[in-house]
């Protein structure tokens, strides 16, 4: 057995699900509201049988993992590590990691851990400390809690002297991050703000000076086995819940902020201090949500920041706006402190992040002249390019017309030709499959529910449609084949989640009622699929680059009419479509 088999033998699914989520007896199974949709009729269902669950609102499926890696937006690995923690399983047993750097890692955290609470309990001892914390940065105590803040003694050895008396030697202290290259302690003096990896372990440091005038103003923990400042997002642990219950995520610039807005309680609020956004920041943040906010100041920096941002968002599906009505305060932290409703009021004002990113230069800019106007043409064509939605790529290229009443067609070549100097980037996103919709999905998945719960019933199709009956009957058979093969190739909690799904949705039907509702599935997942295609079809058609995300060439008049056909004999075909 695994590692991850065995976790599964000792929680069952019920009992993880169980600390979520109020689960109530139906029938073999155990329902629930579901935990992403803000749903008033149940439909969260767990099989504590086959240690599966399913959610049939949002189309969410899987074991202990996946549910666990859904709510709490971790990766497998860990996720398997948190649930492994709490199944009492030594994970160094199966391999999952070298032991001895498991080992390294486990020291380090426990050296972390300890570091906290000697600052916390250094802060109590110190009064600058505490008139700072409590009176100029307005903290009140169950924010310092659920912080961890702290304070560093101003002395060389203070926590060295403490760890070595827990056990920890300078050396590996010094690899994790908490001495510095003379072997005394790395923060002195300091407010001290813990950086917490997604389920609240400490993991590093960030260290605020107290006095106005002291550089730097923050010190941050060096990369170490446990810190990487490029994926690591600060406040995350606290904000997870907020996020998943609001439905989107703030991203502020600093620490602070992070710990003030919670304080007002805006909590699904975090941040990327001390570096620049990355693909792996936004990642860790769209396992929660695809609604993300910045809260950037209006500034050459916070605009920058901004613009960098879209591209990284793009390419990840997200919904990325711009939070920046501050009134005359600088951030948001400052505009908390004059009150905590204007923040609050600020947070549901957004702007697309692009509209935002344009208006900014717009003020820069002085649109009457050229000179201006090829500058603004710069910054937008390249926001334009770097959109990944075709139809939002064309209603920004338009708002670009109007504003500098400049042709499309001037603008589209300008395009071209940024793109070729940026390398010979396409304008479109590299080939990719086309997307399949969520009804056909939806589709698709009730239909190899009913397979499932018939094995070998549905293999072929009763024949029925217009027109030509050997090119329906082809068809069917195609699609028939098709989903044979993707049923292949589930995997195990896959086919029983799918199996769970057939059972609560087709629960007491008749064989002739499943009979029909199986046919009448096999037609509407056909007409989705001509839908699903003749939406490709006419973005291709919308598409006057060279190369468009689905691989055709429709630069020559030939091929845009090959492309029209096509469309029009689908178009033909839903007109018979049942």
């Amino acid at each position: 057995m695994d590692a991850k088999e065995e976790v599964k033998a000792r929680l069952p699914v019920e009992d993880v699900i169980g600390q979520y989520v109020e689960l109530k007896r139906a029938g073999r199974n155990l329902k629930a509201l579901s935990p992403w949709t803000g749903e008033k009729t149940a439909s969260f269902m767990v099989s504590p049988e086959k240690g599966i669950w399913h959610d049939y609102s949002s189309g969410k499926g899987g074991d202990i993992f996946t549910f666990v890696m859904e709510m709490e937006g971790l990766t497998f690995v860990e996720a398997l590590k948190l649930l492994a923690g709490r199944a009492g399983v030594d994970l160094k047993m199966y391999g999952s990691d070298g032991a001895d750097t498991e080992k390294k890692r486990k020291r380090f955290r426990e050296a972390h851990k300890l570091a906290a609470k000697y600052y916390q309990a250094a802060m109590m001892k110190n009064k600058h400390a505490l008139d700072y914390i409590f009176y100029k940065r307005n903290l009140n105590r169950q924010t310092i809690s659920d912080f961890l803040i702290g304070y560093a003694p101003n002395t060389g050895n203070a926590l060295l002297t403490f760890l070595k008396s827990k056990g920890f030697q300078s050396s590996e202290l010094a690899e994790a991050g908490l001495l510095n290259r003379f072997s005394t302690d790395m923060f002195r003096g300091r407010m001290m703000i813990p950086l917490m990896d997604t389920v609240g372990a400490v993991i590093g440091f960030t260290a605020r000076a107290l006095k106005s005038d002291e550089q730097p103003k923050y010190l941050n923990t060096t990369a170490t086995l446990l810190y990487d400042k490029g994926r690591h997002v600060f406040g995350l642990s606290q904000a997870k819940e907020s996020i998943r219950i609001n439905g989107f995520a703030v991203i502020v610039e600093g620490n602070m902020d992070v710990i003030s807005s919670h304080q007002a309680g805006v909590k699904n609020v975090v941040a990327t201090a001390g570096t620049a956004m990355t693909e792996d920041h936004l990642k860790a943040l769209s396992r929660l949500t695809s609604d993300i906010r910045l809260a950037y100041d209006a500034d050459k920096a916070g605009v920058a920041a901004a613009e960098r941002s879209i591209a990284l968002a793009s390419r990840l599906d997200i919904k990325l706006s711009v939070i920046s009505d501050y009134g005359d305060a600088k951030d948001p932290d400052e505009l908390i402190q004059k009150d905590p409703k204007l923040w609050q009021a600020a947070v549901a004002k957004k702007l697309p992040a692009v509209d935002w990113l344009l208006s900014q230069y717009e003020a820069r800019l002085d649109l009457e002249t050229g000179e201006g106007k090829r500058e603004y043409s710069d910054v937008a064509l390249k926001l334009v390019n770097q959109l990944g939605d075709e139809v939002e790529r064309e209603h920004y290229l338009n708002l670009v017309h109007k504003r500098l009443d400049i042709s499309e067609k001037t603008l589209r070549n300008k395009m071209r030709a940024l793109a070729a100097k940026e390398g010979s980037r396409r304008l479109k996103r590299p080939k990719v499959e086309p997307q399949t919709s969520e009804n056909t999905r939806m589709l698709e998945q009730n239909i190899i529910a009913i397979m499932l719960l018939n094995p070998g019933k549905h293999d072929t199709i009763k024949r029925g449609g217009v027109g030509d009956v050997k090119k329906v009957e082809r068809e069917d058979e195609d699609l028939v084949a098709a989903i044979l093969d993707k049923i292949k190739a589930l995997d195990y909690t896959e086919r029983e989640s799918l199996i769970l799904r057939g059972q609560t949705r087709y629960e007491g039907w008749s064989d002739e009622d499943l009979e029909s509702e199986f046919q009448d599935l096999v037609q509407k997942m056909k007409k989705q699929r001509l839908l699903d295609k003749k939406a490709e079809l006419e973005h291709i058609l919308t598409n006057d680059s060279l190369d468009n995300a689905y691989g055709f060439d429709n630069s020559s008049e030939s091929n845009k009419q090959a492309i029209l056909v096509e469309l029009n004999n689908i178009i033909k075909e839903l007109k018979h479509a049942r």
